[in-house]
């Protein structure tokens, strides 16, 4: 069985600012903005998303394959990629170009702004899957490449192969003829619930609506926990994981469709694979960064079971 998760892989610089965006803004004067925020904070790091998932997917004993584009700056990341025993083989590499870069400042609600240079994103990668098992493989499209995701959720429909599509920040982007296509026939759709608010405005169909041409539509609520519901009208609340303190909630949301993904390969149904996801989003909202989180298989364990019980089993090998 082959994972493959396409979408970014960007270098992050992560910003803290030591007051509320809010508190800066006028209500009056919201179309001339003009404000400098004083951040007191900044850390480098790797990050995009198909880079993060990847990530935790490895943390979790499972060995994705990336498919993005890269630029001339990429040898260290990938380097740290290989470290962790994940291939290369879907990734790109244009020397004419930097890797994509993304700015994100995080006030201390939690409230995000970000800006994202593309860079190498700009062109698709064009993998050529040798060796693709529609039966048994699974595949999450995650937002990057425009030209990448419409393919890529074509392709696999017609192939037959389980996907799941999370169009994350490339919503402004993508047309509501894009997302029904992308939507209707996949196996999941995951999104928060600004974002999924912002699909049932672009395509002028409500949740429930959505829910009926996926088989899960999942959506995430920061403290809330995630809604899981099925196109058969089953509807769960996952609650999410306590943690001691949360430090950056930058890259949870793709560590929780890490988690998620490694319960499906498992063989758990969705709302099963839901609560590995959210163990997995707990550990990464402890770390400035969106792949400095680690954790060995005994505190996962430990983790799952303080909140949802015993692991299921077979989705951690004897060993671990």
């Amino acid at each position: 069985m082959a994972i493959y998760v396409s979408g970014s892989i960007a270098t992050d610089r992560i910003m803290t600012f030591a007051g509320n965006f809010h508190d800066h803004l006028v209500a009056d004067k919201l179309r001339s903005i003009n404000v400098s925020f004083m951040v007191d904070g900044m850390e480098e790091r790797r990050g995009g998303c198909a880079g993060n998932i990847a990530y935790s997917l490895a943390l979790l004993g499972e060995k994705a394959i990336i498919i993005s584009c890269v630029g001339r700056d990429f040898g260290p990341y990938g380097e740290a990629l290989q470290s962790m025993g994940l291939s290369l083989e879907g990734i790109r590499r244009c020397d004419d170009l930097y890797t994509a870069q993304c700015f994100i400042t995080t006030d201390l609600n939690s409230n995000q702004l970000t800006g994202f240079y593309p860079g190498a994103m700009f062109r698709p990668a064009d993998y050529g899957f040798e060796g693709l098992d529609p039966k048994n493989d699974i595949a999450i499209i995650s937002p990057g490449n425009i030209d990448d995701m419409r393919r890529l959720c074509a392709f696999y429909k017609a192939k037959g192969v389980r996907y799941i599509y999370d169009p994350g920040q490339q919503l402004p982007v993508l047309t509501a003829e894009d997302l029904l296509g992308a939507i209707n026939g996949s196996f999941a759709c995951i999104t928060n619930d600004y974002e999924i608010s912002l699909i049932s405005q672009k395509t002028g169909k409500s949740p429930e609506e959505l829910a009926r041409g996926t088989q899960w539509l999942v959506t995430t609520l920061g403290a809330e926990g995630a809604d899981v519901r099925g196109a058969d009208g089953t509807q769960i609340r996952v609650p999410i994981v306590p943690v001691g303190k949360v430090v950056d909630p930058t890259g949870a949301g793709d560590a929780q469709r890490a988690g998620l993904i490694k319960g499906l390969v498992r063989g758990l149904d969705l709302p099963e694979a839901a609560r590995l996801g959210a163990v997995s989003a707990s550990f990464a909202i402890e770390k400035m960064g969106t792949q400095e989180h680690r954790y060995s298989i005994m505190e996962f364990r430990s983790r799952y079971e303080a909140v949802f019980g015993t692991v299921p089993a077979g989705v951690f090998d004897e060993s671990e």
